[in-house]
């Protein structure tokens, strides 16, 4: 019973974040297009009610994942997470007025089967409430390397896929250590209190790595086809998410023959990730295009 209550409050953050996405874009397409920067977009969408719920839907899940860093492990709240992108897909067939085909739903299936099935097979353990400095240390220098070589990787790059997907990895490396940090400030809140939190390093560690989250996933976005940045950011956020759980909070998954079925849910996962990402509904969702029909597959 005791994992219960992140797990309800990640699954809360997951479909709110993907209910902020299906409403700002509804906003968006509301409001006059541009080719340039234009000062009176924010007022424009200011006065729409819809993008405004967008915003509350932001700060939900923002207050629903920090709860669910603080009372679970980081191995079972961040790979709910990957349920953002069905969700979203689910949800603007509604807003939107898209049409999910029979392959868009065997899609969404898969990965909510296979994220079922890898964390049952996994059982993810532990709940350390405090990290030592030997060990946020190596893993932070890791993770900020590994978002500067995938940066200059992607800058290396003509857009397209390969730089999609470098920009999206990067994003996901930035949204784990987010996370991660996250729930070290939540602990120090809920211990210490608010003046604890705000001379903890951990909250400004969190604030500045999860700016640089958001701004490496635009560049994501407008660096090439949606079927090259989501399967990146989805599957890499898991598992750096994943690799930070066991390596910073001590929390731990079961091996031996376990390791087969935990295999067999990531490939469903990965596989509908895949498919979903190649729909067309999901490039209206995250870019400029108008919804379509979700069935058929992106060019």
């Amino acid at each position: 019973m005791e994992i219960l209550l992140p797990v309800m409050f990640a699954l809360g953050a997951a479909f709110s974040n993907a209910l902020a996405t299906v409403l700002q874009r509804k906003a968006a397409l509301s409001v006059p297009r541009s080719d340039k920067l234009r000062a009176g977009l924010l007022f424009d969408l200011l006065r729409r009610p819809v993008w405004i719920a967008g915003i509350g839907a932001v700060v939900a899940a923002a207050g629903c994942q920090a709860v669910a860093l603080a009372t679970g492990p980081l191995t079972v709240v961040q790979p709910l997470f990957v349920l953002e992108l069905p969700l979203a897909l689910v949800i603007a067939t509604v807003l939107l007025q898209g049409q999910m085909s029979r392959l868009g739903w065997v899609a969404v299936t898969a990965v909510v089967a296979g994220l079922a099935v890898a964390l049952f097979a996994a059982s993810p353990a532990g709940n350390r409430t405090q990290v030592p400095m030997d060990r946020w240390i190596p893993s932070v220098a890791v993770c900020a390397a590994a978002i500067v070589v995938l940066l200059v990787a992607a800058l290396r790059r003509p857009e397209g896929r390969a730089r999609a997907a470098c920009f999206g990895l990067a994003t996901a490396v930035a949204y784990a250590l987010t996370a991660a940090l996250m729930k070290t400030s939540m602990h120090t809140l809920d211990d210490g209190g608010l003046t604890a939190f705000l001379t903890a390093w951990q909250t400004y560690g969190f604030a500045l790595f999860g700016a640089a989250a958001l701004f490496l996933l635009e560049n994501a976005m407008q660096a090439g086809p949606l079927v090259a940045s989501q399967p990146a950011i989805t599957l890499g956020d898991a598992g750096v998410s994943l690799a930070l759980g066991v390596t910073l909070y001590a929390e731990y998954v079961r091996s031996g023959w376990w390791l087969l079925p935990q295999m067999f849910g990531v490939a469903l996962i990965v596989a509908g990730v895949f498919a979903l990402s190649r729909m067309p509904l999901a490039r209206a969702v995250t870019s400029d295009e108008r919804p379509a029909a979700i069935g058929a597959e992106a060019p």
